[in-house]
Formats: structure tokens, C-alpha cells, sequence
């Protein structure tokens, strides 16, 4: 007698459930997208198909000025943060297990359980006291905030496609008297590249969206994009708002489109 395998979508209101979830999720953003080309001031009234609101947001400086810094800080976060999480993940992954590994693992991770409102209160007493201390201002304190926010982001596929990995390479490179960095560099490296690629890239789009530690850590004059519209919010909303959410938007589906194809295993 044949047995029957089990699957989800065979059980009673799964599919409404899926349904309601995904319309849950996607309707809000579908709105914005469609409300971005709306010729009205309203954001709530259509008042016809309009490009006026990309053309307005394209021609802002004060927009211009909040993306380029946004992508410098998000650049120089995901170097940061893959760079450092390149080196946890190796030094977790490629050697026998230790006692305290697993303590290890949480302290990593910890900025992805405890809730972002705490590090970002945190940070802002640390850097307080080097500000005082030091006298040393800037926009350094906002990429090293946004590093040590996405550390655990890029170091998660990192470790994944280094648990992913045989080490029959890296020891026949050893057994032909091959240095630890010969090894590191022409063997495990080249194998580990997209999994720290997609870290860095997934890195690169948690710093570019994060308002709350950026709000609380930046000083005058240093907004961000997402900073910058959430202050236009409280002014004055406006399609403009909803015009630059859908840029946004599309950059991060890109990424995010790019992260999933480095990512996923060849069937």
C-alpha cells in the first residue's frame, strides 16, 4: 500500500489563508507604486496618470543629497560588515567545534534578536561619550552604527556557504605545502565568493533602509534617504514621497533579486 506524503497545501483554507497573506502584504506596496504616478497633490485622491512626481523628486538637492549619502554610508557599512563577518564565519566554521562556540553564534547574531530601538539607544550613549572624549565629529559614526548593525545580515550566507563547503580542496592545497593564506586566497576565497557577495549586498540593503538607528545616531545635516522622507511625512505628504519610495523600492528588488540568484543551490 502506497503512503501518502504529507504537504500544506493539502490542508483545509490553505489557499485562502496564502490569499489573504500575500494581499496582506503586497496591496500596500502596490498602492504606493500606482499612487507615485498620480497627477494630484492628494495622496489619496487620483487625479490622473502623471511622470510630475519622478521629475520633481529626480530635480530635488535636498533628495540628491540624502541618496548619495545614503549610498556612501551603505556602501562603506557592507565593506565594513562583510569584512568582519568574512573573518567571524571562518574562524567559526573552518576548525573543530569549541566550547563556547554556540555563545559565540548568539553574540554574533545579537543585533537580529534584540530589538533595534536597543542598539541604536546604545550607540548613541557610546558615541555620546567618544564625541566628548575625543571632540571627533562626522559621518563616521553613522557607517560604523550601520557596520556593526549588518554584521550578523552578511555573516549568515557567509557561514552558509562555508557549511556548504568541502575542505578536500583546502587540504590537498596544504598537503602540496600550500601557506595558510595561498589557501585562504586561491582556493577557499574563489569557492566563497558569493556567498560573501550576497553578504555584502544583503548588508548593503539593510543600511540603506534603516531609519532607527540611523535617527537616533546622526547629527545635523547628515539624513539619510529613508531620514529624509520620514521628516517630509510629518511636514507635508505628498506623491513626491510616494515616488521616491518606489525607487527605493526597485533598487532593493534588484539586490534582493541578485542576492536569491548568488544564493541558491544549483539543482
Amino acid at each position: 500500500m502506497a503512503t501518502k506524503t504529507f504537504s500544506v497545501s493539502t490542508l483545509p483554507g490553505f489557499t485562502a489563508t496564502a490569499i489573504i497573506v500575500f494581499v496582506a502584504l503586497y496591496l500596500p506596496i502596490l498602492t504606493l507604486v500606482a499612487y507615485s504616478f498620480n497627477a494630484s497633490q492628494s495622496v489619496a485622491i487620483w487625479g490622473g496618470f502623471s511622470w510630475d512626481w519622478y521629475v520633481k523628486a529626480w530635480n530635488n538637492d535636498a533628495v540628491k543629497d540624502a541618496t548619495l549619502r545614503s549610498l556612501l554610508i551603505a556602501v562603506f557599512a557592507a565593506v565594513i560588515s562583510t569584512a568582519v563577518a568574512t573573518m567571524a564565519a571562518l574562524g567559526t566554521t573552518r576548525r573543530k567545534a569549541f566550547k563556547g562556540q554556540t555563545f559565540i553564534y548568539v553574540m554574533i547574531n545579537q543585533p537580529l534578536m534584540v530589538p533595534e530601538i536597543v542598539t541604536a539607544v546604545s550607540l548613541l550613549i557610546l558615541f555620546g561619550m567618544v564625541k566628548q572624549l575625543t571632540g571627533i565629529q562626522g559621518i563616521g559614526y553613522v557607517i560604523f552604527a550601520h557596520a556593526a548593525f549588518c554584521i550578523p545580515f552578511a555573516y549568515l550566507p557567509i557561514r552558509a556557504r562555508l557549511e556548504g563547503m568541502d575542505l578536500t580542496l583546502e587540504t590537498a592545497a596544504a598537503d602540496l605545502y600550500a601557506t595558510p593564506w595561498q589557501t585562504f586566497r586561491h582556493v577557499t576565497l574563489p569557492i566563497l565568493l558569493p556567498g560573501v557577495i550576497a553578504g555584502a549586498m544583503l548588508a548593503f540593503v539593510i543600511s540603506l533602509d534603516d531609519v532607527v538607528i540611523t535617527e537616533f545616531v546622526k547629527s545635523g545635516g547628515q539624513d539619510t534617504l529613508p531620514t529624509y522622507m520620514l521628516g517630509q511625512m510629518r511636514r507635508q505628504l505628498t506623491p513626491e514621497i510616494n515616488a521616491i519610495s518606489s525607487m527605493l523600492l526597485a533598487l532593493t528588488i534588484v539586490l534582493l533579486t541578485a542576492f536569491f540568484l548568488l544564493t541558491r543551490k544549483d539543482d
